[in-house]
C-alpha cells in the first residue's frame, strides 16, 4: 500500500509540476510519509495532491495530518514548508517561490497513532518560525499551487537564528524564496510532499 502511496504522489506532483519546478528532479525524491493538509476551523481537508480549494475554506492556520499508513520508530521532529512558486501568476513566476509558512519542532504522536485508523495531527513544540500567510492570488492570475513539504530535521532539531529571512514575516520579505535551498541550510530531508490550488477569478 506505501508503495502504491508513493508511486501515486510522485505522479501527482510531476502532473503539477511541483516536481520540478519546487522539487527538482535530480532529487530523486520519492515520499515516505504521507500527510493531508486539515483546516480544523471548516473541516476542509487535502489528501490527494492536486485538489482545488476554494480560498475561502484557506484563511486560517491549517494542520498537518499524518494518515494512518505511517508509522514512526524514532523520536523524528519535523519542519513543514508552505510555499507558492506562482507568485504573481504560473505564467510569470517572478516572485516565487512566495514563502506562506514554515513551521519546525513538529512532533509525531506515535502511541496514538499506532492505533488510529484516522490519522493522527503532528503536534508544535516550538514557536512558528514564519507566521501562516493565507493564499492570496491575484485576480485572473490562473490557478496558484500552494506545496506542502515535509522535512525530517536533523537529530537535535534545527535553529534558525533571529536575523533569518525565514523569520521575516513582512510580504516584501517572503517572496523570491527556495524552499530546497532553506531545507539544504540546515540539513532537512524531505519525505512527503502535498499541494492544492486555489485562484481568484475576474468577474464582469
Amino acid at each position: 500500500m506505501t508503495d502504491n502511496q508513493a508511486t501515486d504522489t510522485i505522479r501527482l506532483l510531476k502532473a503539477g509540476r511541483v516536481i520540478p519546478d519546487v522539487i527538482p528532479t535530480s532529487s530523486n525524491f520519492s515520499p515516505d510519509v504521507f500527510f493531508s493538509i486539515i483546516w480544523p476551523s471548516n473541516g476542509t481537508e487535502v489528501t490527494e495532491p492536486g485538489s482545488t480549494v476554494p480560498k475561502g475554506l484557506t484563511n486560517d492556520e491549517p494542520q498537518i495530518k499524518l494518515l494512518p499508513t505511517f508509522v514512526s520508530n524514532d523520536e523524528a521532529l519535523y519542519t513543514i514548508v508552505m510555499t507558492d512558486p506562482d507568485a504573481p501568476s504560473r505564467v510569470d513566476p517572478k516572485f516565487g517561490e512566495w514563502r506562506h509558512w514554515i513551521l519546525s519542532g513538529l512532533t509525531s504522536p506515535r502511541a496514538e497513532l499506532a492505533s488510529s485508523s484516522q490519522g493522527q495531527i503532528l503536534k508544535k513544540s516550538k514557536s512558528t518560525i514564519t507566521p501562516y500567510y493565507p493564499p492570496e492570488p491575484p485576480a485572473g492570475s490562473g490557478p496558484h499551487r500552494y506545496v506542502f513539504l515535509l522535512f525530517r530535521e536533523p537529530a537535535g532539531g534545527i535553529a534558525i537564528p533571529d536575523d533569518a529571512v525565514e523569520r521575516k514575516a513582512e510580504s516584501g520579505n517572503r517572496s523570491k524564496w527556495n524552499a530546497m535551498a532553506f531545507a539544504h541550510q540546515y540539513d532537512l530531508k524531505l519525505v512527503g510532499a502535498n499541494f492544492f490550488l486555489t485562484e481568484v477569478k475576474t468577474h464582469g
